[in-house]
């Protein structure tokens, strides 16, 4: 089914066929995807979108792997794979992903965290930041000391694959203290629900790229907050994924929330 463009409010979203995105054509304050979040909820973790190709479309995001073999990570044009050891592994450009949401990060907000707050204060201190954009997708980057962070990951599956809500009843989680490190994320508007994480989505990854994983608690003490406000979601759907629509259904809300915040 397609898309409602009555849905989609200040987010221009279009849906890609294989390769639409020329090879070194950058988009500005646009987000590309590959896959939906409804897809991996479901099971759907066959890779399908190399990191080359991936990191032609973007410099930033977040994502998983091919069998859901981590957490992965894009920062500086980089991309890093957090497996279930919890140690951060540099990604070769032929690995491939079932699901990532990246963009070239170009801040139009910057501020100075001088306060220390944990994941609930972050968020909505955030929220007001986007307040008068609050309809947007806002890539997030948050760099600083933290006397506190707790992450987690996931081991490789195997077919048949199970949904996403069984793995992450045996993920494993890790616990940082007093590092320097990054939030790589992204806030997502309400609508969006089914094609990705409603509200907010944070990975992390130390200083020195050595750990990380999915952001599951944090204590900030100081840093800095860019914000990059999205006005495009280019959307590829690997074969075999089917369309979402928007608006996920309470069951799915709710079993998001357990994934996210498990």
């Amino acid at each position: 089914m397609p898309l409602d463009p009555g849905l989609v409010g200040a987010l221009h979203v279009e849906r890609l066929g294989r390769l639409d995105v020329r090879a070194g054509e950058r988009l500005h304050h646009a987000l590309f995807q590959t896959s939906t979040i409804d897809a991996l909820l479901s099971g759907s973790y066959e890779g399908d979108v190399s990191f080359a190709e991936l990191g032609a479309r973007g410099d930033f995001g977040l994502g998983t792997f091919d069998a859901l073999d981590g957490e992965m990570i894009g920062l500086d044009g980089v991309f890093y794979q957090v497996k279930a050891d919890g140690r951060a592994y540099e990604v070769d450009e032929q690995t491939k992903t079932p699901f990532a949401v990246v963009t070239f990060f170009e801040p139009r907000e910057i501020r100075q965290l001088a306060a220390p707050m944990d994941h609930a204060a972050f968020r909505a201190y955030l929220d007001g930041v986007v307040a008068d954009d609050a309809a947007a997708c806002h890539a997030v980057r948050v760099d600083g000391h933290f006397s506190y962070v707790k992450t987690r990951s996931v081991p490789r599956q195997h077919k048949p694959y199970p949904p996403l809500v069984e793995v992450v009843e045996h993920q494993v989680t890790f616990e940082l203290h007093d590092v320097r490190g990054s939030l790589v994320g992204f806030r997502f508007p309400d609508y969006v629900g089914g094609l990705n994480v409603a509200g907010y989505h944070f990975h992390f990854i130390t200083e020195d790229r050595s750990a990380g994983g999915h952001l599951l608690e944090f204590q900030i003490t100081r840093g800095e907050l860019r914000v990059d406000h999205e006005s495009d979601l280019n959307l590829e759907l690997p074969a075999g994924v089917e369309e979402a629509m928007p608006d996920l259904a309470q069951s799915k809300k709710d079993e998001l929330n357990r994934i996210e915040n498990a």
